[in-house]
């Protein structure tokens, strides 16, 4: 049986954030991912980077994602260019009461040290060209929010940066986790194990299946996302990301030219729901964002959110299970939020002081009906 310190179950982009910063500190921790790198929920993300948030933990862990993204190249070595791209994003709101909400948050964002603001529709539409403001009571805009160009060359950044510093990714999957000792045993679906002192389970919605057999059950469940890509564009038309909550539409022209777009409420199959999602997106971005009329959105890819019913993430330590750590349930917004999580999670398995955002964010903050919302997630 294999012997190492800390293991990290899972090679998304958090788990591998955990691992680089665990390697930054000394410590020399395996990664056991069954498929491949940013194979998961990382794999399917269009690398969005934002701080217009309603709560104030979400704020600070998107604060400092944004930070880390800004200076990506200094922080990881990429084999290809990548760039943040602060192209800004806009909430729009149709209704008084929309706005209304997106102004208490730009209140709490403001508090925090985000530059956030509150538009009028006029300014909407001159913030972006193109926009038929006409139908809007105002908006939510921050420039300094954006996107990674290729978000999985950046996960797979993440990976080689923490292999540099002396990390081992190991191709399998693991079958069962149990306590022996002082530390952990993993049952790899091989037949064979590896004996932990600490774990650090970071396998989205796979995490609740790991986790049951050991009497802790997380609300963790798949939500489908569906993004619409139209072929590359040469023009430049829709340059910041625009949300339409109440008319649950987003898009967005990419660095390749390509332009994106959801249908936020989509459900179902995608044999089923592709012609009246897609039916959706033009009716709404025919309203809003005209321009997109000509865009034809070929290309459909799918993913999954690991979604929680307050839709923040799971973190921290497993209370009656010392050295079981937890990094799942971003609600699809973990790419962003990685380097904070990373970070604190490192900090916390390596006997760090004790973290606000951990404790808040807890599994047993559902036992104890302790939620608060995450209304902005997208």
């Amino acid at each position: 049986m294999n012997a190492v310190d800390v293991v990290v179950v899972g090679a998304g982009v958090t788990g591998l954030s955990v691992a680089l910063h665990l390697a930054e500190a000394g410590a020399r921790p395996v990664v056991v991912e069954r498929r491949g790198v940013g194979a998961g929920e990382s794999g399917v993300q269009p690398g969005g980077v934002r701080q217009q948030w309603s709560t104030r933990l979400t704020c600070e862990l998107a604060r400092e994602g944004v930070a880390f993204y800004r200076d990506l190249p200094s922080r990881l070595a990429m084999s290809v260019p990548v760039r943040f791209d602060a192209c800004g994003y806009l909430f729009v709101a149709h209704t008084p009461e929309r706005l209304d909400e997106l102004a208490a948050a730009v209140a709490l964002q403001n508090g925090l040290g985000i530059p956030s603001r509150i538009v009028a529709a006029d300014e909407a539409a001159e913030l972006v060209p193109g926009l038929d403001a006409t139908t809007l009571s105002g908006a939510s805009w921050n420039a300094e929010d954006g996107y990674v160009d290729r978000p999985q060359a950046a996960v797979e950044a993440f990976a080689a940066a923490a292999e540099a510093r002396g990390a081992r990714i190991r191709i399998a999957e693991v079958a069962s986790l149990s306590p022996s000792g002082a530390g952990w045993n993993l049952t790899l679906h091989d037949g064979s194990r590896i004996a932990a002192a600490q774990v650090v389970v970071a396998a989205g919605v796979d995490t609740p299946s790991l986790l049951h057999p050991l009497g802790i059950d997380l609300p963790i469940v798949p939500t489908e996302r569906h993004l619409f890509y139209s072929e590359p564009v040469a023009e430049r038309v829709l340059e910041p990301l625009v949300v339409s909550s109440e008319r649950h539409v987003a898009a967005k022209q990419l660095a390749n030219g390509r332009i994106l777009a959801s249908d936020l409420s989509a459900s179902g199959t995608v044999d089923e729901g592709r012609r009246a999602w897609l039916a959706h997106i033009r009716v709404v971005t025919g309203e809003l964002l005209p321009r997109l009329s000509f865009a034809s959105f070929s290309q459909l890819v799918s993913g999954r959110y690991d979604s929680t019913p307050d839709n923040h993430p799971i973190l921290g330590p497993v209370e009656g299970l010392p050295g079981l750590y937890l990094a799942a349930g971003f609600s699809g917004h973990g790419f962003m939020l990685a380097p904070a999580v990373g970070r604190r999670l490192a900090a916390a398995v390596l006997g760090g002081a004790r973290d606000e955002a951990l404790d808040q964010l807890a599994h047993t903050r559902f036992a104890g009906g302790a939620l608060h919302r995450e209304l902005a997630t997208v």
